[in-house]
């Protein structure tokens, strides 16, 4: 086993070398870099990324009393302390793959955060991408900050002009499967800082909420506008197959009852669907909280509910017994939000 991962490792310094040659060249670019030359410069990034991570993952072994140990900052680095196979061959080179892993991370975020590079949902898909496969999420929740804010850089007579970002807009919300892949890796290096940065960047932003409403509540707010027009129409269709009151008087009775059964029925499904906790795991929201916002905000709730789950005890019965900083960090955080960890009469056996 020892022989095939020194077969499949790479030549380190050259892949470092290619990243830093990469870089070098862009930054040189004079002007604004196209959409193109920023994605070629990121996936020189991505294939140096993916010509290491099988090695990555093998480096990175830890016995469980290391991993207990190790604090979340020291969990995000490759450092020569991991353990190794029987072999000296294998301690050596984990420092440099620690190096060139910093050297990719650090190459592919001056590429993202230069002032003249214009972060589109293409850009940052694959700046997540790389910086998941490094196991490096710490950069994560500033550039998800970045592609909402960042100014737009123009040209305007042989000169560089840079116009304000309204970060509020829908379409500077981060897309669902970027935001999920961005969590992943910041669970994966239990980087809880990182991982509470992703969520907020992600989902308790203006934009995530108006992009929710648009893809969401549009639809159905149509329809409800609508309703009583239609409402009406059939009520004074049915006013036609009865006699026994004029036609104008039947058509307000058939449509106030109408509108008040579809009204009521309406307004059951939607207490039912925003009080609904089947899908809890750990974390749930505190009493008071109003509906709308319950239902604005249940990606930010999942997401913490992520988290929760990734550093507390798997094992149901021990739910409750964790304790530590960070624990207490994050049960304090959860209550400024709304939300509550481990609330005991959902617990399993409490009810």
């Amino acid at each position: 086993m020892t022989g095939t991962s020194s077969k499949e490792l790479p030549d380190l310094s050259k892949v470092a070398g290619v990243v830093l040659q990469s870089k070098k060249r862009f930054l040189s670019t004079d002007g604004i870099p196209t959409p193109q030359l920023v994605i070629a410069a990121l996936k020189t990034c991505q294939g140096a990324a993916n010509a290491i991570q099988p090695y990555l993952s093998k480096s990175e072994i830890r016995s469980a009393s290391a991993l207990a140990a190790s604090t979340a900052s020291s969990l995000l680095s490759l450092d020569s302390n991991s353990i190794a196979s029987n072999s000296s061959s294998t301690s050596i080179p984990s420092i440099s793959v620690k190096d060139t892993v910093d050297t990719i991370s650090e190459s592919a975020y001056e590429i993202i955060a230069h002032p003249t590079v214009s972060i589109g949902p293409q850009v940052l898909d694959l700046y997540v991408n790389i910086q998941a496969r490094l196991g490096r999420p710490e950069t994560l929740p500033h550039v998800f900050e970045l592609y909402a804010s960042k100014p737009k850089p123009k040209a305007v007579e042989g000169s560089i002009s840079y116009v304000e970002q309204n970060p509020n807009r829908a379409d500077k919300a981060i897309e669902a499967g970027v935001a999920e892949t961005a969590l992943g890796a910041a669970i994966d290096a239990k980087n809880l800082d990182a991982a509470i940065g992703i969520v907020e960047a992600c989902y308790a932003t203006q934009a995530f909420y108006r992009q929710k409403l648009l893809r969401k509540a549009l639809l159905p707010a149509s329809a409800v506008s609508a309703a009583p027009f239609g409402v009406y129409a059939l009520a004074s269709n049915l006013s036609a197959f009865q006699n026994t009151m004029e036609p104008v008087t039947a058509t307000k009775f058939a449509f106030a009852a109408i509108l008040a059964y579809l009204g009521f029925t309406a307004t059951i499904g939607m207490v039912a669907k925003t009080t609904a906790n089947d899908h809890m795991r750990r974390v749930t929201w505190a009493p008071g909280i109003p509906l709308h916002q319950r239902w604005l905000r249940e990606e930010e709730r999942a997401g913490m509910d992520d988290i929760a789950c990734a550093w507390g005890y798997r094992e149901k019965w021990r739910h409750g017994e964790e304790g530590g900083i960070e624990w207490e960090s994050l049960k304090e955080y959860l209550g400024l939000k709304g939300m509550m960890l481990d609330r005991v009469e959902l617990m399993e056996g409490m009810s």
